[in-house]
Protein backbone atom coordinates (compact mmCIF):
# COMPACT_ATOMS: atom_id res chain seq x y z
CA UNK A 1 0.00 0.00 0.00
CA UNK A 2 2.72 1.98 0.77
CA UNK A 3 4.39 1.58 -2.91
CA UNK A 4 1.28 2.14 -4.49
CA UNK A 5 0.39 5.74 -2.25
CA UNK A 6 4.12 6.58 -3.17
CA UNK A 7 3.17 5.76 -6.69
CA UNK A 8 0.11 8.44 -7.21
CA UNK A 9 0.76 11.46 -9.20
CA UNK A 10 -1.04 14.71 -9.39
CA UNK A 11 -2.26 14.06 -13.23
CA UNK A 12 -4.06 11.03 -11.98
CA UNK A 13 -6.71 12.95 -9.71
CA UNK A 14 -10.02 12.69 -11.02
CA UNK A 15 -12.47 16.04 -10.22
CA UNK A 16 -15.83 15.34 -9.36
CA UNK A 17 -18.99 17.72 -10.37
CA UNK A 18 -20.09 19.28 -7.53
CA UNK A 19 -20.84 22.76 -9.36
CA UNK A 20 -21.36 25.46 -7.13
CA UNK A 21 -22.17 24.14 -3.36
CA UNK A 22 -19.68 26.13 -1.34
CA UNK A 23 -16.68 24.83 0.40
CA UNK A 24 -16.24 21.06 1.05
CA UNK A 25 -15.91 21.36 4.83
CA UNK A 26 -15.73 17.81 5.47
CA UNK A 27 -15.31 13.86 3.44
CA UNK A 28 -16.90 10.19 4.55
CA UNK A 29 -16.50 7.06 3.35
CA UNK A 30 -18.92 4.35 3.75
CA UNK A 31 -17.26 1.67 5.48
CA UNK A 32 -17.52 -0.26 2.75
CA UNK A 33 -15.96 1.84 0.37
CA UNK A 34 -19.14 2.17 -1.77
CA UNK A 35 -20.15 5.69 -1.01
CA UNK A 36 -17.91 9.09 -0.58
CA UNK A 37 -20.53 11.59 1.54
CA UNK A 38 -19.52 15.85 1.12
CA UNK A 39 -20.09 17.70 3.59
CA UNK A 40 -20.72 21.61 2.15
CA UNK A 41 -20.97 25.03 2.62
CA UNK A 42 -24.39 25.83 1.76
CA UNK A 43 -26.60 23.46 3.61
CA UNK A 44 -26.01 20.02 1.47
CA UNK A 45 -24.48 17.28 1.45
CA UNK A 46 -23.53 14.96 -1.68
CA UNK A 47 -23.30 11.28 -2.43
CA UNK A 48 -20.53 9.80 -4.96
CA UNK A 49 -20.08 6.19 -6.27
CA UNK A 50 -15.94 6.48 -5.53
CA UNK A 51 -14.75 4.09 -8.07
CA UNK A 52 -16.57 4.81 -11.02
CA UNK A 53 -16.68 8.87 -9.80
CA UNK A 54 -20.42 9.05 -10.72
CA UNK A 55 -22.77 11.08 -8.51
CA UNK A 56 -25.70 9.49 -6.71
CA UNK A 57 -27.85 11.85 -5.32
CA UNK A 58 -27.62 15.46 -3.73
CA UNK A 59 -29.17 16.06 -0.44
CA UNK A 60 -30.28 19.71 -1.26
CA UNK A 61 -31.55 20.89 1.76
CA UNK A 62 -29.89 18.48 4.28
CA UNK A 63 -29.51 21.36 6.97
CA UNK A 64 -30.82 24.79 7.53
CA UNK A 65 -26.79 25.81 7.39
CA UNK A 66 -23.39 24.65 6.68
CA UNK A 67 -22.97 20.71 7.30
CA UNK A 68 -19.94 20.50 9.17
CA UNK A 69 -19.54 16.68 9.83
CA UNK A 70 -20.93 13.32 8.60
CA UNK A 71 -20.11 9.89 10.38
CA UNK A 72 -21.61 6.59 9.25
CA UNK A 73 -23.42 4.25 11.76
CA UNK A 74 -22.78 1.37 9.30
CA UNK A 75 -23.27 0.97 5.55
CA UNK A 76 -26.40 2.34 5.45
CA UNK A 77 -27.27 4.45 8.19
CA UNK A 78 -25.21 8.18 8.49
CA UNK A 79 -25.70 10.99 10.55
CA UNK A 80 -24.82 15.09 9.19
CA UNK A 81 -24.68 17.69 11.74
CA UNK A 82 -24.59 21.39 11.20
CA UNK A 83 -24.33 25.30 12.06
CA UNK A 84 -28.36 24.85 12.46
CA UNK A 85 -27.95 22.99 15.68
CA UNK A 86 -29.34 19.85 14.63
CA UNK A 87 -28.10 16.33 14.00
CA UNK A 88 -29.83 14.39 11.44
CA UNK A 89 -29.88 10.71 10.55
CA UNK A 90 -30.28 9.32 6.83
CA UNK A 91 -31.06 6.13 5.37
CA UNK A 92 -29.03 5.20 1.81
CA UNK A 93 -32.16 2.75 1.13
CA UNK A 94 -34.58 6.06 1.58
CA UNK A 95 -32.52 9.87 0.45
CA UNK A 96 -35.71 11.46 0.07
CA UNK A 97 -36.12 12.07 3.65
CA UNK A 98 -34.18 12.06 6.81
CA UNK A 99 -34.65 8.97 9.20
CA UNK A 100 -35.25 11.67 11.89
CA UNK A 101 -33.93 14.99 13.48
CA UNK A 102 -32.33 15.47 16.98
CA UNK A 103 -32.09 18.83 18.55
CA UNK A 104 -30.57 19.44 21.68
CA UNK A 105 -27.27 21.49 21.11
CA UNK A 106 -27.43 25.32 21.29
CA UNK A 107 -24.80 26.21 19.20
CA UNK A 108 -22.91 24.94 15.80
CA UNK A 109 -22.65 21.10 16.28
CA UNK A 110 -18.91 20.42 15.26
CA UNK A 111 -18.72 16.70 15.58
CA UNK A 112 -20.17 13.46 15.52
CA UNK A 113 -18.65 9.88 17.10
CA UNK A 114 -20.55 6.54 17.15
CA UNK A 115 -19.83 3.85 20.01
CA UNK A 116 -20.36 0.66 17.85
CA UNK A 117 -20.73 -1.29 20.81
CA UNK A 118 -23.59 0.63 22.83
CA UNK A 119 -24.84 1.90 19.64
CA UNK A 120 -25.06 5.31 21.58
CA UNK A 121 -24.39 8.52 18.85
CA UNK A 122 -21.78 11.35 20.22
CA UNK A 123 -21.73 14.96 19.52
CA UNK A 124 -20.41 18.24 20.22
CA UNK A 125 -20.56 21.42 19.27
CA UNK A 126 -19.55 25.11 20.12
CA UNK A 127 -22.03 25.24 23.00
CA UNK A 128 -19.34 23.96 24.66
CA UNK A 129 -21.45 20.37 24.98
CA UNK A 130 -20.94 16.61 24.54
CA UNK A 131 -24.73 15.17 23.96
CA UNK A 132 -25.07 11.85 24.21
CA UNK A 133 -28.27 10.11 21.72
CA UNK A 134 -29.38 6.53 22.21
CA UNK A 135 -30.01 5.25 18.73
CA UNK A 136 -31.39 2.12 20.19
CA UNK A 137 -34.73 3.99 21.14
CA UNK A 138 -34.74 6.16 18.21
CA UNK A 139 -38.18 7.57 16.19
CA UNK A 140 -39.22 9.93 13.96
CA UNK A 141 -39.50 12.93 16.66
CA UNK A 142 -35.53 11.87 17.57
CA UNK A 143 -33.58 9.80 19.93
CA UNK A 144 -33.39 10.48 24.19
CA UNK A 145 -30.50 12.05 24.99
CA UNK A 146 -28.63 13.40 27.56
CA UNK A 147 -25.71 16.21 28.33
CA UNK A 148 -22.54 13.99 28.70
CA UNK A 149 -19.88 16.50 29.90
CA UNK A 150 -19.54 20.46 29.07
CA UNK A 151 -16.26 22.29 28.83
CA UNK A 152 -15.46 25.99 27.58
CA UNK A 153 -13.62 26.42 24.35
CA UNK A 154 -14.42 23.11 22.64
CA UNK A 155 -13.37 22.52 19.33
CA UNK A 156 -13.31 18.73 18.41
CA UNK A 157 -13.91 15.59 20.43
CA UNK A 158 -12.90 12.32 19.37
CA UNK A 159 -13.65 8.57 21.01
CA UNK A 160 -10.73 6.11 20.35
CA UNK A 161 -11.46 2.99 18.15
CA UNK A 162 -12.09 0.64 21.24
CA UNK A 163 -14.19 3.50 23.08
CA UNK A 164 -12.09 3.66 26.10
CA UNK A 165 -11.43 7.21 25.96
CA UNK A 166 -12.88 10.50 24.77
CA UNK A 167 -10.50 13.32 23.64
CA UNK A 168 -11.60 16.87 23.71
CA UNK A 169 -9.72 19.52 22.16
CA UNK A 170 -10.19 23.26 22.76
CA UNK A 171 -9.63 26.92 20.75
CA UNK A 172 -7.09 27.59 24.40
CA UNK A 173 -4.72 25.26 23.67
CA UNK A 174 -5.89 22.15 26.27
CA UNK A 175 -6.19 18.59 25.51
CA UNK A 176 -8.43 16.79 27.47
CA UNK A 177 -8.97 13.06 27.99
CA UNK A 178 -11.68 11.02 29.68
CA UNK A 179 -9.93 7.93 30.88
CA UNK A 180 -11.99 4.51 30.67
CA UNK A 181 -14.87 5.79 29.18
CA UNK A 182 -18.71 5.20 30.63
CA UNK A 183 -20.90 7.09 28.18
CA UNK A 184 -23.71 5.81 30.40
CA UNK A 185 -22.96 8.15 32.93
CA UNK A 186 -23.43 11.72 33.04
CA UNK A 187 -20.55 14.32 34.28
CA UNK A 188 -21.69 17.24 36.19
CA UNK A 189 -19.33 20.04 37.36
CA UNK A 190 -16.83 18.50 39.87
CA UNK A 191 -18.16 14.92 39.45
CA UNK A 192 -15.00 13.39 37.95
CA UNK A 193 -11.40 12.93 39.24
CA UNK A 194 -8.87 14.92 37.89
CA UNK A 195 -5.74 12.47 36.67
CA UNK A 196 -3.81 15.52 36.00
CA UNK A 197 -3.72 18.96 34.90
CA UNK A 198 -0.44 20.08 33.81
CA UNK A 199 1.56 21.09 30.52
CA UNK A 200 4.20 18.88 28.37
CA UNK A 201 5.93 21.60 28.02
CA UNK A 202 8.13 23.66 30.44
CA UNK A 203 6.38 27.16 29.17
CA UNK A 204 4.46 30.07 31.16
CA UNK A 205 1.10 30.08 31.67
CA UNK A 206 -0.50 30.70 28.23
CA UNK A 207 -1.74 35.04 28.88
CA UNK A 208 -3.12 36.00 25.42
CA UNK A 209 -5.03 35.04 22.76
CA UNK A 210 -5.86 36.09 19.41
CA UNK A 211 -8.23 39.00 18.81
CA UNK A 212 -11.01 37.32 17.31
CA UNK A 213 -12.73 33.93 17.19
CA UNK A 214 -13.47 31.39 20.07
CA UNK A 215 -9.73 31.46 21.41
CA UNK A 216 -10.09 32.53 24.86
CA UNK A 217 -7.52 32.09 27.53
CA UNK A 218 -7.87 30.07 30.60
CA UNK A 219 -9.05 26.55 31.95
CA UNK A 220 -11.21 24.74 29.91
CA UNK A 221 -13.49 23.15 32.78
CA UNK A 222 -15.99 24.50 34.65
CA UNK A 223 -14.77 24.88 38.39
CA UNK A 224 -16.43 25.82 41.39
CA UNK A 225 -15.90 29.20 43.08
CA UNK A 226 -13.94 27.73 45.73
CA UNK A 227 -11.08 26.83 43.74
CA UNK A 228 -9.58 24.67 41.01
CA UNK A 229 -10.35 21.32 40.36
CA UNK A 230 -8.63 18.90 42.42
CA UNK A 231 -8.92 15.17 44.75
CA UNK A 232 -11.08 16.33 46.76
CA UNK A 233 -13.70 15.83 44.30
CA UNK A 234 -12.96 12.58 43.64
CA UNK A 235 -16.09 10.42 45.03
CA UNK A 236 -16.16 7.23 46.48
CA UNK A 237 -18.52 5.56 44.51
CA UNK A 238 -16.61 6.27 41.02
CA UNK A 239 -13.32 4.99 42.84
CA UNK A 240 -13.10 1.14 41.57
CA UNK A 241 -10.23 -0.95 43.51
CA UNK A 242 -7.27 -1.50 41.93
CA UNK A 243 -7.17 1.18 39.28
CA UNK A 244 -8.66 4.50 38.07
CA UNK A 245 -12.01 5.58 38.12
CA UNK A 246 -14.75 5.71 35.24
CA UNK A 247 -14.30 9.13 33.32
CA UNK A 248 -11.30 10.26 35.41
CA UNK A 249 -10.24 13.13 33.16
CA UNK A 250 -6.93 14.47 32.35
CA UNK A 251 -5.81 18.18 31.12
CA UNK A 252 -2.77 18.36 29.02
CA UNK A 253 -1.56 21.27 27.14
CA UNK A 254 0.38 19.38 24.07
CA UNK A 255 4.23 20.96 23.31
CA UNK A 256 3.87 22.28 19.82
CA UNK A 257 7.06 23.37 18.34
CA UNK A 258 7.21 27.09 17.87
CA UNK A 259 4.83 28.10 20.29
CA UNK A 260 6.64 27.79 23.53
CA UNK A 261 5.88 31.35 24.31
CA UNK A 262 2.79 32.15 22.43
CA UNK A 263 -0.98 29.91 22.78
CA UNK A 264 -1.90 27.93 19.98
CA UNK A 265 -5.57 26.53 19.24
CA UNK A 266 -6.13 22.84 18.63
CA UNK A 267 -8.31 22.78 15.53
CA UNK A 268 -8.49 19.63 14.31
CA UNK A 269 -8.03 15.91 16.10
CA UNK A 270 -7.41 12.55 14.95
CA UNK A 271 -6.96 9.44 16.15
CA UNK A 272 -4.84 6.36 15.12
CA UNK A 273 -7.07 3.50 14.00
CA UNK A 274 -5.13 1.18 16.48
CA UNK A 275 -5.46 3.48 19.18
CA UNK A 276 -1.66 4.50 19.57
CA UNK A 277 -2.08 8.15 19.00
CA UNK A 278 -3.68 11.16 18.33
CA UNK A 279 -2.96 13.64 15.11
CA UNK A 280 -3.30 17.04 15.82
CA UNK A 281 -3.00 20.12 13.79
CA UNK A 282 -2.71 22.96 16.00
CA UNK A 283 -2.03 27.02 14.52
CA UNK A 284 -0.94 29.85 16.48
CA UNK A 285 -3.23 32.75 18.36
CA UNK A 286 -1.77 34.81 15.97
CA UNK A 287 -2.19 32.52 12.74
CA UNK A 288 0.78 32.86 11.27
CA UNK A 289 2.04 29.26 12.29
CA UNK A 290 0.19 25.91 11.45
CA UNK A 291 1.63 22.41 12.94
CA UNK A 292 1.05 18.95 12.14
CA UNK A 293 1.49 16.89 15.18
CA UNK A 294 1.56 12.86 16.27
CA UNK A 295 1.17 12.09 20.06
CA UNK A 296 2.15 8.53 21.33
CA UNK A 297 -0.38 7.34 24.18
CA UNK A 298 1.50 6.13 27.03
CA UNK A 299 -0.50 3.69 28.91
CA UNK A 300 -0.21 2.62 31.93
CA UNK A 301 -2.06 2.65 34.83
CA UNK A 302 -1.49 4.97 38.01
CA UNK A 303 -0.37 3.64 41.28
CA UNK A 304 -3.47 5.00 43.12
CA UNK A 305 -6.06 6.00 41.58
CA UNK A 306 -4.88 9.64 41.38
CA UNK A 307 -1.76 10.49 40.79
CA UNK A 308 0.69 12.22 38.27
CA UNK A 309 0.64 10.89 34.78
CA UNK A 310 1.35 12.74 31.18
CA UNK A 311 -0.86 10.19 28.71
CA UNK A 312 1.07 11.66 25.84
CA UNK A 313 4.38 12.20 24.25
CA UNK A 314 5.48 13.93 20.83
CA UNK A 315 6.70 11.58 18.90
CA UNK A 316 6.63 13.43 15.04
CA UNK A 317 5.66 17.27 13.73
CA UNK A 318 6.26 18.91 11.13
CA UNK A 319 5.48 22.74 10.12
CA UNK A 320 2.60 23.50 7.59
CA UNK A 321 1.70 26.06 4.64
CA UNK A 322 -0.75 28.24 6.80
CA UNK A 323 -2.32 28.97 3.69
CA UNK A 324 -6.19 30.05 4.13
CA UNK A 325 -5.77 31.52 7.55
CA UNK A 326 -8.73 30.99 9.75
CA UNK A 327 -9.96 27.98 7.88
CA UNK A 328 -9.86 24.54 9.83
CA UNK A 329 -7.38 21.90 7.77
CA UNK A 330 -9.21 18.27 8.27
CA UNK A 331 -6.46 16.07 8.26
CA UNK A 332 -6.40 11.77 8.44
CA UNK A 333 -4.67 8.74 8.87
CA UNK A 334 -4.53 5.94 6.80
CA UNK A 335 -6.94 2.49 7.13
CA UNK A 336 -3.66 1.02 8.69
CA UNK A 337 -2.31 4.07 10.21
CA UNK A 338 0.93 3.98 8.35
CA UNK A 339 0.50 6.96 6.46
CA UNK A 340 -1.31 10.34 7.39
CA UNK A 341 -2.65 13.05 4.87
CA UNK A 342 -2.78 16.62 5.44
CA UNK A 343 -4.24 19.69 3.74
CA UNK A 344 -1.26 21.33 2.42
CA UNK A 345 -1.95 24.82 0.40
CA UNK A 346 -3.92 24.06 -2.70
CA UNK A 347 -2.89 20.24 -2.21
CA UNK A 348 -2.25 17.49 0.33
CA UNK A 349 0.79 16.11 1.59
CA UNK A 350 1.37 12.31 2.38
CA UNK A 351 3.31 12.17 4.92
CA UNK A 352 5.11 9.24 7.14
CA UNK A 353 6.50 8.26 10.38
CA UNK A 354 9.99 7.36 8.27
CA UNK A 355 10.76 7.09 4.46
CA UNK A 356 9.82 3.48 4.36
CA UNK A 357 6.11 4.25 5.83
CA UNK A 358 6.61 1.97 8.59
CA UNK A 359 4.20 1.41 11.89
CA UNK A 360 4.88 3.89 14.74
CA UNK A 361 5.25 1.41 17.43
CA UNK A 362 8.52 0.39 14.72
CA UNK A 363 10.02 3.69 14.42
CA UNK A 364 9.45 5.72 18.18
CA UNK A 365 11.88 8.41 18.47
CA UNK A 366 13.86 9.27 21.42
CA UNK A 367 12.91 12.67 20.65
CA UNK A 368 10.48 14.59 18.50
CA UNK A 369 10.87 13.96 14.93
CA UNK A 370 10.11 15.29 11.34
CA UNK A 371 7.18 13.54 9.65
CA UNK A 372 8.86 12.89 6.08
CA UNK A 373 7.11 13.74 3.36
CA UNK A 374 6.49 11.12 0.80
CA UNK A 375 4.39 12.62 -2.20
CA UNK A 376 2.32 15.95 -2.54
CA UNK A 377 -0.59 15.81 -4.71
CA UNK A 378 -1.81 19.87 -6.09
CA UNK A 379 -4.93 19.45 -8.43
CA UNK A 380 -6.88 22.05 -6.82
CA UNK A 381 -7.19 25.96 -7.66
CA UNK A 382 -8.55 26.96 -3.89
CA UNK A 383 -6.95 26.30 -0.30
CA UNK A 384 -7.82 22.05 0.42
CA UNK A 385 -9.77 22.39 3.62
CA UNK A 386 -10.28 18.25 4.37
CA UNK A 387 -8.80 15.22 2.81
CA UNK A 388 -9.67 11.67 3.19
CA UNK A 389 -8.90 8.20 2.53
CA UNK A 390 -10.81 5.07 1.24
CA UNK A 391 -11.28 2.78 3.81
CA UNK A 392 -10.99 0.01 1.92
CA UNK A 393 -9.40 1.14 -1.91
CA UNK A 394 -6.10 2.87 -2.52
CA UNK A 395 -7.65 6.31 -3.27
CA UNK A 396 -7.55 9.30 -1.19
CA UNK A 397 -10.11 12.42 -1.19
CA UNK A 398 -9.85 15.52 -1.68
CA UNK A 399 -11.88 19.32 -0.59
CA UNK A 400 -10.96 22.45 -1.05
CA UNK A 401 -12.81 26.14 -0.07
CA UNK A 402 -14.26 26.90 -3.70
CA UNK A 403 -16.34 23.60 -3.37
CA UNK A 404 -14.17 21.09 -5.40
CA UNK A 405 -13.55 17.66 -4.75
CA UNK A 406 -10.83 15.20 -6.06
CA UNK A 407 -9.79 11.95 -6.19
CA UNK A 408 -6.42 10.25 -5.98
CA UNK A 409 -5.64 6.81 -7.05
CA UNK A 410 -2.72 5.05 -8.75
CA UNK A 411 -2.69 4.33 -12.79
CA UNK A 412 -2.11 1.11 -14.39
Amino acid sequence: MTGLYGAIQPADSVSLSTRTHGAVFNLEYSPDGSVLTVACEQTEVLLFDPISSKHIKTLSEAHEDCVNNIRFLDNRLFATCSDDTTIALWDLRKLNTKVCTLHGHTSWVKNIEYDTNTRLLVTSGFDGNVIIWDTNRCTEDGCPHKKFFHTRFLMRMRLTPDCSKMLISTSSGYLLILHDLDLNKSLEVGSYPILRARRTTSSSDITSSGSSGPRAVGSPCHQHDSGPLSEKHLSRSSQREGGSPRNSLEVLTPEVPGERDRGNCITSLQLHPKGWATLLRCSSNTDDQEWTCVYEFQEGAPVRPVSPRCSLRLTHCIEEANVGRGYIKELCFSPDGRMISSPHGFGIRLLGFDAQCRELVDCLPREASPLREIRSLYSHNDVVLTTKFSPTHCQIASGCLSGRVSLYQPKF
